[in-house]
């Protein structure tokens, strides 16, 4: 019955208000809307109230017991549940909102408008968004600390801090950035937290001598430390002693090998011709 009630004066509104009208803009329609309620609709006779006019009726019984408008208009909005996944954040309609890492794993409420996202914990406002029609909006102050510290270490922050170290420092920063910096990041902040065990010292002569042997990783230069190695000089290899490199090529290595039926007169003859063919 109420809802006949509500749906009855429906085409009135339509053929009295709406049939014929052309408005410019939401505002033009709503003032010829407020226009047309109190001079149209108010003043016609109306069966339901024993003929009197709807807006008699209001002057003298509903008008006093109004309460004034709230001081900010009414903002719809719409309520949902989600749960807080283990990457800190919440899936509302097609986005991806973080709340504090303590919540992981619980439910939370959350409320959306047009321009917001909100999300309370046992009745608690614990999260603000502003609202995004799809993709991610993280606030890193939501993660654990340590992840902070993580985030906030950045390529270029690591690259300044091995440029204070020294430059044996800052070569192996930028060969451990040079690639896959996402993954490499971790490593290279690494390094850096080497020095405040170490000293800026002992880690620029780490560096150095990582460089040196070819491996200027995270795990090379932390067993140099260890093993208080950074200063020892370089080992002596005996080398070639100066002696010529041999150049003969593939088929002088391998002439010395046995061919069936072969005299040894046969292989130094064979040796000696392939030489002077070289030597051509």
């Amino acid at each position: 019955m109420i809802g006949d009630a509500v749906e009855r004066p429906m085409p009135y509104v339509r053929d009295s208000f709406w049939r014929g009208r052309e408005f410019t803009s939401i505002e033009h329609m709503q003032t010829e809307a407020v226009t047309w309620s109190q001079q149209v609709a108010g003043r016609r006779k109306c069966r339901p109230l024993g003929g009197a006019a709807p807006m008699t009726v209001f002057e003298a019984l509903e008008a006093a017991e109004l309460l004034p408008l709230p001081p900010t208009p009414f903002v719809l909005a719409r309520w949902s549940t989600a749960t807080v996944g283990p990457d800190i954040h919440i899936k509302v309609g097609r986005t991806l909102y973080s709340v504090p890492w303590k919540l992981i794993g619980r439910k939370v409420d959350v409320r959306s408008t047009a321009t917001m996202v909100q999300v309370f914990h046992d009745g608690q406002l614990v999260k603000t968004h502003t609202a995004l029609e799809q993709g991610k909006r993280t606030d890193k102050s939501d993660y654990p600390p340590e992840k902070i510290a993580f985030q906030m270490r950045t390529p270029v922050w690591c690259r300044s801090q091995a440029s204070e170290i020294g430059d044996a420092c800052r070569e192996v920063i930028d060969q451990l950035l040079e690639v896959n910096v996402l993954y490499r990041l971790r490593a290279a902040q690494g390094v850096l937290g080497l020095r405040n065990k170490y000293g800026e010292t002992r880690l620029e002569a780490a560096c150095a001598r990582a460089i040196a042997v070819g491996d200027p990783s995270y795990r090379t230069i932390k067993g140099i430390l260890i093993a208080g190695t950074e200063t020892d000089p370089e080992p002596e290899t005996s080398g070639d002693a100066g002696a010529a490199a041999f150049l003969h090529g593939p088929a002088r290595l391998f002439a010395a090998v046995a061919t069936p039926g072969m005299t040894d007169d046969d292989r130094d003859d064979q040796v000696h011709d392939e030489a002077e063919v070289e030597a051509r």
